[in-house]
């Protein structure tokens, strides 16, 4: 409950971590208490849709374990912890708790460093040009530049960005899927182009046979809205509509009991509008499309209804909200197919970014390609070097060997001759003398 009304004083940020955190209040002597090694279960709740989700959600669970920072967290309002004075407080948080958070922020840095080499590595790899800058914001909500201990610039950085990531989530989201419908078109009217006359007469059909099916759909009301909430009271809560109670219904979809209706609570109650439109059986409805709508009917009830923009329905919002006009809103809602998603200027300037984007694929093949074949001629006449050098030395070797033979088969009578670098003359001949013969005088 503590941590509930926390979240609601700090708006957008940190505490929507304790959205997804259940905890109960505790007292604690510090001077009875006695350090312990903690370990953190795997996170089971639904995430926040960041990339840093579960490691933001372990260092909040660790600094609750902290009796003096959670009781900080329990009085800061907005100003505390967007300027950075909550952050200060992890000065204070126990030692044993501070080397928990040295690890998780060496694991974090450490799954970071792989995400990223692996996006550049498939990204290189499929001669998509690399955004660095990109890659690099990956790291905005630590500081990188002590990657072994967390410090107070860690908690103040990881607080700012998950506000601000929080805050423009839905809006990316919303980027991204138009981005998917409008390849989504793309594509489809390049296959069109590929098909022959009457193949493609058929599919445009076929296409609007598809279309039509899927905007024939019961009425799907306003959510938020006296009978949206009558049909999910009826039909999911098993009660007479004409016994329709606003503070009941509340508690009923409370599903944790923090007297909040949270984001994920409040999306729960959009399911039976999202069945008349979609199924995922059908060919003619795309579950990126539920997705999408179930997103914009959280937002449309959240700007009606929470009024302190905290991101959370409380009770007296609640109630409130069942007593203007707007609760009594009988017009259909209008879904996705009713309005266009882009124009056919936007499906041009994103035909031409893809057109844009294969060249430069193709200018970048051509250079290597032009790479490859100077690597493959340098190959060549090294090739051709060695194969020379190889040739030079056998010859010789032979004529080494040659000489050698020349010296041990000189003729008989013949001088061997004068091996080089013998300096010395051969000896003389021996000198013949006359032998008298007796007898003769």
């Amino acid at each position: 409950m503590l941590k509930r009304r926390a979240v609601a004083r700090c708006g957008l940020v940190l505490l929507s971590l304790w959205l997804c955190i259940q905890s109960v209040p505790i007292n604690v002597d510090k001077a009875k208490e006695t350090p312990k090694q903690d370990q953190l279960d795997p996170p089971q709740s639904a995430d926040t849709g960041l990339h840093y989700d579960r490691y933001l959600r372990e260092v909040v669970e660790y600094l609750e374990k902290d009796p003096h920072f959670k009781e900080k967290l329990k009085n800061a309002d907005m100003d505390d912890i967007k300027g950075g004075k909550l952050a200060g407080e992890l000065d204070f948080v126990q030692h044993n708790l501070r080397t928990k958070l040295d690890e998780l922020k060496r694991d974090e840095m450490n799954r970071l460093r792989m995400l990223i080499k692996a996006k550049h590595d498939i990204k290189d790899g499929n001669g998509h040009m690399v955004d660095h800058q990109a890659l690099l914001k990956q790291f905005q909500h630590l500081n990188h530049g002590n990657p072994d201990t967390f410090e107070v610039e860690d908690l103040d950085r990881l607080i700012k960005s998950a506000t601000h990531d929080l805050e423009n989530y839905d809006k990316d989201h919303h980027d991204n899927f138009k981005k998917y419908e409008v390849r989504k078109e793309h594509e489809r009217r390049e296959r069109l182009k590929s098909m022959s006359e009457a193949d493609r007469i058929r599919e445009e059909q076929h296409y609007e046979e598809m279309r039509k099916k899927h905007a024939d759909h019961p009425k799907v009301n306003h959510p938020g809205s006296e009978d949206q909430l009558k049909e999910v009271w009826h039909e999911k809560d098993g009660m007479d509509p004409a016994d329709f109670n606003p503070k009941t219904f509340f508690k009923l979809h409370d599903t944790n009991g923090d007297e909040f209706l949270d984001e994920n609570e409040l999306e729960a109650l959009f399911t039976s509008e999202l069945e008349k439109v979609y199924n995922p059986g059908n060919e003619e409805d795309d579950m990126m499309e539920m997705e999408e709508e179930r997103l914009r009917m959280r937002e449309h009830v959240m700007n009606e209804v929470d009024t302190n923009k905290d991101r959370l329905v409380s009770m007296s919002e609640f109630m409130a909200a069942t007593q203007k006009e707007e609760f009594h809103e009988k017009s259909e809602w209008e879904t996705l197919e009713q309005k266009p998603l882009y124009t056919e200027e936007e499906l041009r300037q994103f035909e031409e970014h893809l057109a844009n984007e294969a060249n430069q694929i193709n200018s970048k093949s051509v250079e290597l390609e032009k790479q490859r074949q100077e690597l493959e001629r340098r190959q060549e006449e090294l090739n051709a070097k060695k194969l020379g050098l190889k040739q030079a030395m056998e010859e010789m070797e032979k004529a080494k060997v040659q000489d050698l033979h020349g010296e041990s088969k000189a003729p008989e009578g013949q001088q061997a001759p004068a091996v080089p670098g013998n300096i010395h003359p051969p000896p003389p001949a021996p000198q013949q003398h006359d032998v008298p013969v007796p007898g003769h005088s």
